[in-house]
């Protein structure tokens, strides 16, 4: 019996101490726990960050602007859509892009079937609901893609577009106060059809369609960090912290997108209400069930396609749209912005 409760206690002791020889790692969300980022707490949650030696904190989002949140120092790595890193970049912000989780662009905008709305062309004198917090820059580039004005610029006084800017839950706005609402294929639009408006009696708008996607959820970090020695004094730099926190969630991201049941077993356990549908869809199951099939679309769209991967091309025409409508004023090249030897050190490459 001694020598068990001996065993045991060595094992113990073993436990503590390599959990205190963990290193602390902040990542940054742009929303609330739900399965947009299941796979970083299925890395979480399945030991993926610890055997890497990390022990990672994530950081809910909302009403927080990544790219300011880690540039300025108050979280190592974060996830943004580029349209928001690129802007807040130009304004001074020094941060590099080290992967491209979402491969696609998940933002739609939708109406009412009946509406009369069948195209971008027909938001001309409408209503349209956008958010804030640099996620209205996709609205921005839809606006100007199409040569309209709106007034979410200051400067115009007659706007082609009268632009609604709203706290993101439809139910406030759609279809009331507004004839158009802002949604992602995986959240808003099911929060939509459980309000009562099934996807027959929706006209939904893919950017796509006039070549206006922007490339949405990445992972950021500062070069700073990549260039640190000494990480927080671990002896560890801060490449190879960002390489094992790469690692880590690239595991899980692959891991949630084959097991996606699992996968919304756990994000509902990082989750209150902020995992909620509405009305018919209101279940933390049933809205998180739909979310994380219309994730795993947006991150791994063919069997082929390498989790976190950065494609130069749509990288650049992302960037060339921006420049088009005026939402970033100096072009910046894929070196400007991409450290791309974090992934391919990750990938083997």
């Amino acid at each position: 019996m001694k020598k068990l409760l001996l065993g045991l206690g060595v094992v113990l002791f073993a436990g503590l101490v390599s959990a205190q020889d963990l290193i602390d790692v902040c990542f940054q969300s742009k929303w609330f726990p739900q399965a947009q980022f299941a796979g970083y707490f299925v890395a979480q949650d399945k030991g993926f960050y610890e055997e890497e030696g990390l022990n990672v904190t994530i950081l809910d989002g909302g009403n927080v602007n990544p790219s300011v949140q880690v540039a300025s120092g108050n979280c190592d790595f974060g996830t943004d859509w580029i349209a928001n890193m690129l802007v807040q970049r130009e304004a001074g912000l020094n941060v590099v892009q080290i992967a491209q989780i979402f491969q696609a662009s998940g933002y739609r905008m939708v109406a009412l079937a009946d509406s009369g709305i069948e195209s971008f062309t027909d938001l001309a004198g409408r209503k349209v609901g956008v958010w804030a917090f640099g996620n209205e820059f996709v609205s921005q580039a839809i606006f100007a893609a199409e040569g309209f004005t709106s007034d979410l610029d200051p400067t115009v006084t007659d706007a082609d577009v009268q632009a609604v800017v709203y706290a993101f839950d439809p139910s406030l706005v759609f279809p009331n106060e507004v004839e158009v609402a802002s949604a992602m294929t995986y959240n808003e639009l099911n929060q939509i059809v459980g309000l009562g408006y099934p996807l027959e009696t929706l006209s939904v708008l893919d950017p796509a369609e006039i070549n206006a996607q922007l490339l949405e959820d990445n992972i950021f970090t500062t070069p700073e960090l990549l260039a640190s020695e000494n990480f927080k004094e671990s002896g560890v730099t801060g490449r190879e912290i960002a390489e094992r926190f790469l690692r880590a969630t690239i595991r899980g991201w692959e891991y949630a997108v084959a097991n996606q049941e699992e996968a919304v077993f756990i994000v509902t356990g990082y989750c209150g209400d902020t995992c909620n549908g509405m009305g018919e869809t209101q279940s933390p199951l049933i809205h998180q069930t739909w979310q994380m099939a219309r994730v795993a679309e947006l991150v791994k769209p063919t069997p082929e396609t390498a989790v976190g991967a950065i494609n130069p091309e749509a990288f650049a025409n992302s960037v060339n749209l921006l420049t088009q409508v005026g939402l970033i004023q100096n072009p910046v090249t894929f070196e400007d912005v991409v450290d791309s030897s974090v992934y391919d050190a990750v990938a083997g490459q």
